[in-house]
């Protein structure tokens, strides 16, 4: 498996966080959507995913046994596609207190608040955000969720943010 030993190297201080999950939970407009929408003449919308984003979580799943489970406020056949298509097996859709359903998947899966990554970029992530073990925003998600993020991307919302979260995961999963 391939490491980004610079990602690693300039984050160190992340190690203990990162050694300890066993899943990622992620927004999707935001962080896995470029934030905009798309309409056809049809009224139809339109969602920009990233294919690096998608390799990351089959990359965490791979390498790592870490299942990635989207929450989000959307109910769309969109979402839902693409959850199918990334062979989640959980994803929540149509949420409006993202912190009733952390407590539902940790629950079913027995996980503790240390086990549990959370990347997401708005007011919706802000409180879900404060009750994960290890948390990160795109690089361009609100200032406020930046404050309490413990990582920063470098990249934006749509354009692999995702990715990179994952890649710092598994640098210090699978390479200590």
């Amino acid at each position: 498996m391939v490491i980004d030993n610079k990602l690693k190297e300039k984050n160190l201080h992340l190690k203990e966080k990162a050694e300890k999950i066993k899943v990622i939970l992620t927004d999707v407009d935001g962080v896995l959507t470029d934030t905009g929408i798309y309409y056809g003449q049809n009224g139809e919308a339109f969602k920009r995913f990233s294919v690096r984003d998608g390799m990351g979580i089959e990359r965490l799943r791979k390498y790592a046994g870490i299942e990635t489970i989207f929450i989000t406020g959307e109910n769309t056949n969109t979402v839902k596609t693409r959850a199918e298509k990334l062979k989640l097996q959980e994803y929540y859709l149509g949420v409006n207190k993202k912190e009733e359903v952390l407590e539902i998947i940790k629950k079913k899966n027995g996980f503790e608040k240390e086990n549990i990554a959370y990347i997401g970029d708005d007011s919706n992530d802000y409180d879900v955000m404060q009750l994960c073990g290890f948390t990160a925003t795109p690089n361009d998600g609100m200032s406020f969720i930046k404050d309490i993020a413990d990582y920063v991307c470098e990249t934006k919302a749509g354009y692999g943010a995702f990715r990179e979260f994952a890649e710092l995961i598994l640098a210090f999963k699978n390479n200590s």
